[in-house]
């Protein structure tokens, strides 16, 4: 694990199981109709039990599908974190569709939707790099950066952000951007 203190916010970078993670929120890769699917977004619905599908079919009915870049939160359910912010990665259509723009928001809204709702900790997976096929190192500098960047324009607001990284390999290529960035 890497752990590194950004303007008064703890930010690390870890493999694990984001289903398991004990911040207070924990963000889910979801698809646009927020009503589960593979990868980090069936897990997360499999772990957090049919309360989280319910919200997630609430604000669907209230708001529609939510669009990628986007961000939405319901509880954790039966998860160890209190709340799920859903959010939902560009799929890769090869760099020219503005997909960097939609995953730095993707975290961005996320993050900015933690703060709205006085969230300190919040662990997120590597967005749009599984089903999505966002390259990962891509994914990796974008998201790093996003964070950095929410960091100083937030300093100290957030106590924790954590990248958790499902496979030893992803978890290698966060950490080398990490250490370009910082």
């Amino acid at each position: 694990m890497i752990e590194t203190l950004v303007d008064g916010t703890k930010v690390r970078i870890a493999v694990g199981d984001i289903t398991k993670e004990e911040t207070e929120a924990i963000v889910n890769a979801a698809n646009s109709s927020l009503m589960g699917g593979g990868g980090v977004d069936g897990a997360i619905h499999r772990a957090g039990g049919p309360q989280i599908l319910e919200e997630c079919r609430e604000i669907r009915l209230q708001e529609g599908m939510c669009p990628p870049g986007q961000a939405v939160i319901t509880s954790g359910g039966n998860l160890k974190a209190k709340y799920v912010i859903h959010t939902v990665g560009p799929i890769w259509r090869g760099g020219n569709g503005d997909e960097d723009r939609v995953l730095s928001e993707a975290y961005r809204n996320s993050l900015h939707l933690a703060l709205k709702k006085k969230i300190k900790s919040i662990a997120f997976p590597s967005i749009s790099t599984g089903a999505y096929r966002f390259p990962i190192e891509r994914a990796a500098r974008i998201a790093l950066l996003t964070i950095i960047e929410f960091i100083k324009d937030h300093p100290g607001e957030l106590q924790e952000i954590k990248m958790v990284l499902y496979t030893e390999k992803d978890f290698q290529i966060y950490s080398e951007i990490w250490r370009e960035l910082i």
